[in-house]
This record gives structure tokens, C-alpha cells and sequence, in this order.
């Protein structure tokens, strides 16, 4: 069975000791910054993070914001693991980052580079020979097409299609359901069927 930790006990932690689960995994504790917080579905949350407890468990920051799972992961000293749910598709020809999460019902096709600490959602799916940098988030439902880059820390949101070959900037935010046809530079948030950009997330 395999053991480990959580960084963030919030509603996305839920969905990842669900994924720990479906795999016969456990995790043993949660570190969360609010003192209210005592148990997760029946995983207790244990403080604040301390590098010293648990020090032998790997961890997985189960907080779906980019910036704040940057920010953690650099404080982070615990050794880190992916989750991958026991439904996922990924080819075995994938290379998937540690701290990386992998939900229900995910795809992810040969040749595709996913980085570390990224979050591929619900029935998202990655063909091939894509590259998901670091801290990005794949929302549920998403469509990211062949050869298709997607910069640090972005997020490509809930139904977002992107289309072959397009390069997402770093930190670049795709509103939900968009159709993304052409590339998206750093920090840009766009949103519809022409990727128009409403404004910078810098």
C-alpha cells in the first residue's frame, strides 16, 4: 500500500485522497494552515507543514491554485510522489513530473511531456506529443490537441479546446469553454472562440 501526505486540505485535496483511494493508496495526514481544520474525509489534518513529521512519507501540495502550489512547493522539503486514479489512460510512453495529480477519467496520449506539480482534471485529455510545463492546471473537460505547448503555471479551464500545435504562455489563464486557434502570449487571459484577450495576470 502506498503512504503519504497532503499539503492543503480544501475541496480539491477531496477529489486527491480520491484518487489516492481508487489505487488502494492511504493518506496518512493532511498539513493545512488553518487551526480549524481538523479531519478530511476521514484524513486528519495535522498542522501546519513540518519538514520533521511524516519526514519518511512522500507529498503531493493538493491545492488547485498555480501560484499558491508555486509558492508552497518551495518551502516544501518532504520528498514528492504523483497521484494517478486508477482510471486514468496515459500512454506508456509519457513522462509525468512528480507532485503531478491525475484525475478520473483523464488521457493522456504517447509522446507528451507533463511537468511537475501540474494538475490534469476530470476527463481532460492530452494527446500527443504535447508539453505541460510546471504548475499548470488542465481543468475538467479540456481538449488540449497534438503538439501543443502549454507554459508554466497556466490554466486551461473547464470545456477549453486548443487546438494543434498552439504554444499557451506562461501564466496565460483560458477561459472556460474557449476555442484557442492561434498562440497566447505570457500572463494573457483570453476567453471565447478567438481567444481574445480581457486582460494580464501579472
Amino acid at each position: 500500500m502506498v503512504e503519504l501526505l497532503l499539503y492543503g486540505a480544501s475541496g480539491h485535496a477531496k477529489v486527491v485522497i480520491d484518487c489516492v483511494r481508487s489505487t488502494a493508496g492511504n493518506v496518512m495526514g493532511i498539513f493545512d494552515d488553518d487551526p480549524e481544520k481538523t479531519s478530511l474525509i476521514n484524513v486528519p489534518v495535522i498542522g501546519n507543514y513540518d519538514p520533521g513529521k511524516y519526514a519518511n512519507l512522500p507529498l503531493v501540495i493538493s491545492i488547485g491554485d498555480n501560484k499558491t502550489r508555486y509558492g508552497i512547493s518551495k518551502s516544501v522539503s518532504h520528498t514528492l510522489t504523483r497521484v494517478i486514479h486508477r482510471t486514468a489512460l496515459i500512454s506508456s510512453n509519457v513522462d509525468v513530473g512528480l507532485g503531478t495529480v491525475v484525475f478520473h477519467g483523464a488521457i493522456i496520449q504517447s509522446g507528451s511531456e507533463i511537468g511537475k506539480h501540474v494538475i490534469i482534471n476530470t476527463s481532460a485529455t492530452v494527446d500527443h506529443d504535447c508539453i505541460i510545463k510546471d504548475f499548470v492546471h488542465i481543468a475538467p473537460g479540456a481538449t488540449i490537441c497534438g503538439g501543443v505547448t502549454i507554459g508554466q503555471g497556466a490554466q486551461v479551464s473547464a470545456g477549453a479546446v486548443i487546438i494543434p500545435g498552439i504554444e499557451i504562455g506562461d501564466w496565460a489563464v483560458v477561459g472556460a469553454g474557449s476555442v484557442i486557434t492561434k498562440n497566447v502570449e505570457d500572463y494573457a487571459i483570453v476567453v471565447g472562440s478567438e481567444g481574445r484577450i480581457i486582460r494580464y495576470n501579472n
